[in-house]
């Protein structure tokens, strides 16, 4: 994707020893690269969310892997790989993608004894994950255009409205994105197309990350209170829901960001369709049932009780509620498969059941 006529993507490798990636802490108001140069850097970056979406979560923990080995003593780099992989997979508990990035790893290392041909072996890994994802998100792109265009036929001039929530574009993945490939690619298509942006409280992923991706892509949206959905869907004004997964597990079940299983709700009551744009590498085939199956992360409670803004050239942080308030923090919420239409995947559309899922890694 292009930032101001430049291309970028959400991490690369700089040098041998540093990894980049942008601030999305800063987004929209401040665009900063930050230098990740250790696993204790990459582990922060991960659980202080300056990076952040399932498939980005998995990438970066991959290269700090590779940084974990880069920075490692010849006499104890196993020891310290073990420790560096238990580190990271502490850091974010839902995203799937993480651990799938680390086992990976796991796997490939597994029978060597060289430090450098680790070291080799684990950038290695780490770049074929980077590009397996940016594909994984391009296929889903052009395999829920289709979606888009049915709608778009049938609406005539009229542009097709999609509601999505959080942020699920190229900032939460490595390009593309997930929920926002088949948009991106609607658009560049000349479809006429609007987006309802949820502000996604409390850390407002939506408000901040997907309406900057959007603009800076030309797309008209319109940034909605995250109560708002229901209402447009009752009046007509949604054509179809598309969202991205944390996790999915065997049966369809689906876990995003809180506030996804209320959306899901409104538009099977409006018979609006509710899609989820999903990667193979965030199915967790582990888990037979996502509803009270996959885990949920709770969060520091002053992300709920504060907020940031930009104020006067600074970004700010305010107090919202009574100051001894007590919060409730719940990262993530758990879809149902029933209310789920289709899942969008690199491999195709897919019904949202063990059956067909299980199809999708056999093919």
């Amino acid at each position: 994707m292009r930032v101001d006529n430049v291309k970028y993507q959400t991490i690369w490798l700089k040098d041998r020893g540093t990894v980049q990636v942008i601030d999305q802490r800063k987004l929209p108001f401040d665009f900063r690269i930050v230098n990740l140069k250790s696993t204790e850097d990459i582990y922060k970056a991960i659980k202080e969310m300056v990076v952040r979406g399932a498939p980005l979560i998995g990438v970066t923990a991959s290269y700090g892997i590779y940084l974990a080995l880069v920075n490692a003593s010849a006499w104890d780099w196993k020891g310290q790989l073990k420790e560096a992989m238990e580190r990271l997979k502490s850091a974010r508990p839902t995203a799937i993608n993480l651990e799938f990035a680390l086992n990976q790893h796991k796997e490939r290392l597994a029978n060597i004894y060289s430090l450098e041909e680790a070291r080799n072996q684990a950038r290695k890994t780490a770049d074929e994950l980077l590009e397996q994802e940016k594909e994984s998100c391009r296929k889903i792109g052009e395999n829920g255009l289709s979606l888009i265009e049915k709608i778009a036929k049938e609406k005539d001039s009229e542009p097709v409205n999609i509601l999505t929530h959080c942020n699920a574009g190229w900032l939460a993945t490595i390009d593309y994105g997930t929920a926002t490939a088949p948009i991106y690619l609607a658009h560049d298509k000349g479809i006429k197309l609007h987006v309802w942006v949820d502000e996604t409280r409390p850390r407002n992923q939506g408000a901040r990350l997907t309406a900057w991706e959007l603009e800076k892509h030309g797309i008209p949206y319109t940034v909605i209170a995250d109560n708002t959905g229901g209402l447009l869907m009752q009046q007509g004004m949604v054509d179809m829901v598309i969202t991205g997964s944390d996790r999915t597990a065997a049966n369809g079940d689906v876990a995003n960001k809180i506030g996804t299983y209320l959306k899901a709700l409104a538009a099977n009551d409006n018979d609006v369709p509710f899609y989820v744009a999903v990667p193979l590498s965030s199915i967790d085939m582990n888990i037979e049932r996502g509803v009270n199956g996959i885990p949920i992360e709770q969060r520091h409670g002053d992300e709920v009780k504060y907020i940031d803004g930009y104020d006067k050239g600074n970004i700010t942080t305010i107090l919202l509620t009574p100051e001894n308030a007590r919060v409730a923090n719940y990262g993530f919420d758990v879809t149902p498969a029933k209310y789920v239409t289709w899942l969008i995947t690199e491999k195709g559309l897919c019904k949202p059941n063990k059956k067909e899922i299980k199809k999708l890694f056999r093919s």
